[in-house]
This record gives C-alpha cells, structure tokens and sequence, in this order.
C-alpha cells in the first residue's frame, strides 16, 4: 500500500528536483567541463607526487647503489682480513701440531718414565709392605708373654706388676679394729715348763688367783742323727772256711746305710723342691753339723730307686686314669743330652702321671692312658687328642692369651675383644654354680648365641680387611673357634668339665723348674725316672696324704 501522506510527497518532489538539476548540468556540459578541470587538477597534483617519488626512488636507488658498493667494499676487506687471519690460523695450527707431536712424544717418553717408575714404586711398595709386616710380626714376638701366649710366667723374670681392683683405702697394713685376728696356730709341746707366780703378786693381798692359766709356746725344729748299729758274731767253718753270721733286718746291707727319712728329705728337695744335689749335700751336712756327708751318686740314684718301689701306686693311678670321667693332657719340651724330647702328663682331680717320650703325635700318646680313654679329655687343642677320647674341652686360658694377643696385633678389629669378654664371663658364670648344681638351658643357649654373633662379626671383619701375611693367628684362632665350637662350650653343660687345662699346666711347670736347674739330662732313662717319682708326688699331694711321711715309708 502506496503512502500518500503530504509530508512524503513533498520529499519526491524535492528529489526529483534536484536529479532534473542535476541531469540538465550533464546534458550542458557544465558539468562535465567543472569535472575535467578537477580531474585535470587532481591528475596535475598526482603527477607532481609521481614525480617527487621517482625523484625520492632515484635518490634511493642511488644511496642503495652506493650502500651496496660500500658493503662490498667492506665484504672484500672483510674476506682479505678472513685470508689473512685464516692463513695466520693455519701457521699458528701447522705450528700447534708440532708442538703437539712434540708433546706428545714427550709424554709418552714421560708415560714410559713414568710407568718404570710405578714398578719401581711397586716393588717398592711391595718390599716396605712386606717389611712392615715382618717387624710386626718380629713385634708380635717380642710382646709375647705369659698373657698373651704359652709361655709361662716364669720364664718371664722381668714382668711387670700383676695388677688387681683394689681400692687404696688409707688403712694401715695388717689386721684391722673390731676384726676378729688370725693368730698362729698352737701346737702339742714336747716340753712343758711351769713358770711360778711372781711373789710380789702371790704374796699381796691386793691381787687374787682368777683360775686361768696363760700359755705361750717358743717353737723349733731339731734336726739331729739318729744311728742304729747292728752287730752280729761271725762264724768260720773249719772244714770249707765259710763265714757266716745272723741274717740283718731288711734294707740293712752295706756297712752304713740311709733310712727313708734321709733319703725322703734329699729325694724332696732334689726333685720336688729343685735344690741342686750339691746344694742337698751341703744342706743336709749343715744341719747335722758336718756330721752326715751323702755322695753324690746316693742322691742322683733315688730317683730311680723310689721309681722302682712305687710301680704298684703307678699303675693303680694308670687305671684309675682311665675310670675317671674328665682327664687333662698336655706335652712340653725338655732336653736330654741337647737333645729336645717331649715329656706328656696325664692328670686327673685324684691322680697324675708323667710320661717321657721321644717325640709327640701318635707315638707319644702310646702307652698313656689317652690311648685307651673313652671320657672327656681336656687339652689346649693339639690335634692330636681328637683321635682319642669321647668327648674334648679346649683350655680356654690359651684362646684368652691368644685373644689378648690378636686385640694387640690387630687394633683395628673389634670381634676378639668381644669374644674374650664373653668368655671371662662365661667362666665366671661357671665358678659361680654350685658344683652339685644343674645348669641353665637357657642361659647356655644365650651364650652359644652370642658365641655365634661374635665369630659373625669376625667373619665380616676379616672379608673386608684379610688377614696380614706374617700375622694370621688371629684369624686361624677365629676358623678354630668356629670349627671347633662344640670343644669349647662344652664346660658350660657340665660342672664336672674345667674351663681350663691349668692343672697340667701346674704339673707341668714343676718340670719345667727342674729342667731350669739341671739345665738338660745325661740319659733318657733318668728323665723316665724322674716322671714315675712326679706323678708319684703328685697323686700323694692330691690324696690329702703328708708328702714327707708317705716319701720315707716309701724308701723303708
């Protein structure tokens, strides 16, 4: 629908005016002639701006043809600089490889050098190391003693001071206030001598008797001879001139002869005390006032004659060897004519038996009563006495001593100073039980599980530092504790069992004092001897028997 309100008309009609004027100028030409001056103006100004551009381009042109000749002028420069600092490169690297070829030939000149010198180092090394380790081990020799080895304390007359946990307490010596006093012992006199009162206190009426006695006793020793001589009349037979006399009493044959007291104190002290027989002989001479002067040969003889009378007591000590449930054995050394032989004791709490032999092992244990022992032995781990026996204790105080000496030799390792801890307190526990007393299962059980923990420990120790080439007796003591576990806890299971084998080792020092003073024996015979009268003694001594009474029946 048309609008054809006034308003919209009005509008058209001014339009169309306005394009009738607007087509009359085009068809004037006026128009057209105002159109052609503008563009004529307008092409006017963009040639002017064309101009002035290409004015601009030219000047650009020619400023980029100037750049562009300037750059290549510095290219050139540039590039001749490159050459000549390239060529100057290439005379400094031609100059550089030879220094390098020089060097390098100079360090594997130097390399050789240095690689004699590293063997030279080596060997060096090699030799101060092995050095080292024999004046440790030389060391190790010198610091033996009677703590840390076998040797006994009394081949070690310089040792030092025993020490002990005591506390100084500022007391003087001696027996203290309110402590009941240990006095000598009175003995049954030979003598009884009355002093009478004195008058001045019998006679006064100021003092009265209290009916007791005071008694004092002055002790000696009286050594004198006693002789008995026997006579008899004697008869010749006229028909076949015979003589003939009473028969004397037995042991009366030459014309003096010595009774078993004589021959009981020079026997004593000439083999259980070690008094040389010289000295025996001027002893005995000295106490009788001169009177009594015994050879030499009567002395040196007794052995062998006690030995003969005493081979009853032998061999009851012999079997009673082999009934009993525990035995300790060991061998030393000693010398028969500067020559070493071996000289094996057997010993039980009730007996002991020494025997001389030629040599140790096997045939030194024949004969004794290890050869046939089905008990449990006790010895200070000679291989030997595995082959014999039911049962085996190791003497613990050698693997302390062995402790003690590993913990000086090897500083730096901590299982030796762990096992001799346990085991001084595994010997304690033990001192401490009653002899009659059962055993704590489980207590033993710990132990064995600390044992065990320790050897571990050493186990780790030795991987990571081995042992040293001229001291391995620490670690052949840790594989010997591990092998033979069983031989050294076995104490702990029965009371009956020593921790030690100190018995034979006491036994044994007897001997040895007695090779200090003779220095060495004439025959083998006379060392056999001398171990039939030890044993002897020592069965005596361990009966609770009087050595010098039992001694002089012997020889009567």
């Amino acid at each position: 629908m048309y609008n054809t309100s006034f308003e919209y008309i009005t509008n058209l009609q001014y339009k169309v005016k306005v394009l009738a004027s607007r087509l009359g100028a085009f068809e004037s030409g006026e128009k057209y002639l105002v159109m052609k001056s503008e563009f004529g103006k307008r092409l006017s100004a963009k040639e002017k701006e064309i101009n002035k551009l290409k004015i601009e381009l030219a000047d650009a042109h020619a400023q980029t043809v100037t750049v562009r000749k300037s750059w290549m002028q510095i290219f050139d420069d540039l590039e001749k600089e490159r050459e000549q600092v390239l060529q100057e490169k290439g005379r400094i690297i031609i100059s550089l490889e030879e220094r390098a070829l020089k060097a390098e030939r100079l360090v594997d000149e130097l390399k050789d050098k240095l690689t004699e010198k590293n063997k030279e180092l080596y060997q060096v090394k090699s030799l101060l190391e092995e050095e080292e380790e024999k004046n440790k081990k030389l060391t190790s020799q010198l610091n033996r003693d009677y703590e840390n080895s076998s040797i006994p304390s009394s081949m070690m007359p310089s040792h030092k001071k025993i020490p002990n946990s005591r506390e100084k307490t500022g007391k003087k010596p001696g027996g203290q206030p309110g402590h009941k006093g240990h006095s000598r012992k009175k003995h049954i006199p030979t003598n009884r001598i009355h002093i009478p009162a004195s008058p001045k206190h019998a006679d006064s009426q100021y003092f009265k008797p209290t009916d007791k006695t005071i008694t004092k006793q002055m002790v000696n020793l009286s050594m004198h001879l006693s002789v008995d001589e026997y006579s008899t009349p004697e008869y010749r037979n006229i028909r076949t001139g015979q003589r003939v006399h009473a028969e004397f009493p037995d042991g009366v044959v030459n014309d003096v002869n010595y009774g078993g007291s004589i021959k009981s104190v020079a026997f004593l002290l000439n083999n259980r005390y070690c008094v040389a027989i010289d000295k025996v002989r001027e002893f005995l001479s000295e106490v009788t006032g001169g009177q009594l002067q015994i050879s030499r040969g009567m002395i040196n003889g007794l052995s062998k004659e006690f030995s003969k009378k005493t081979q009853a007591e032998q061999k009851k000590a012999f079997s009673d060897a082999l009934l009993s449930p525990v035995m300790g054995t060991d061998f030393t050394v000693m010398r028969v004519n500067g020559k070493n032989v071996q000289v094996a004791v057997c010993a039980t709490s009730e007996s002991a038996l020494y025997f001389a032999r030629e040599q140790k092992g096997i045939k030194g244990v024949k004969g004794t009563p290890v050869e046939d022992y089905q008990g449990i032995l006790v010895h200070d781990h000679d291989k030997t006495f595995y082959n014999y026996a039911g049962a085996h204790q190791e003497c613990l105080a050698h693997v302390q001593r062995y402790l003690k000496s590993s913990m000086e030799n090897e500083p730096a390792l901590n299982w030796n100073k762990q096992m001799r801890e346990l085991i001084r307190e595994m010997i304690h526990y033990r001192n401490a039980l009653c002899p009659d007393s059962e055993p704590d299962l489980e207590k033993i059980r710990d132990y064995e599980a600390r044992y065990i923990a320790i050897l571990d420990i050493a186990k780790r120790e030795y991987e990571y530092e081995p042992p040293r080439k001229y001291f391995k007796d620490g670690y052949n003591l840790y594989v010997r504790l591990r092998e033979f576990k069983d031989s050294h806890l076995l104490f702990l299971g029965n009371s009956r069992i020593p921790a030690t084998n100190n018995l034979c080792e006491r036994l044994l020092r007897i001997l040895k004092r007695k090779q200090k003073q003779a220095m060495t024996f004439r025959s083998f015979e006379s060392l056999e001897f001398l171990c039939d009268c030890l044993g002897t003694i020592a069965s005596i001594r361990a009966g609770k028997q009087n050595l010098y009474t039992s001694v002089s029946a012997i020889f009567d």
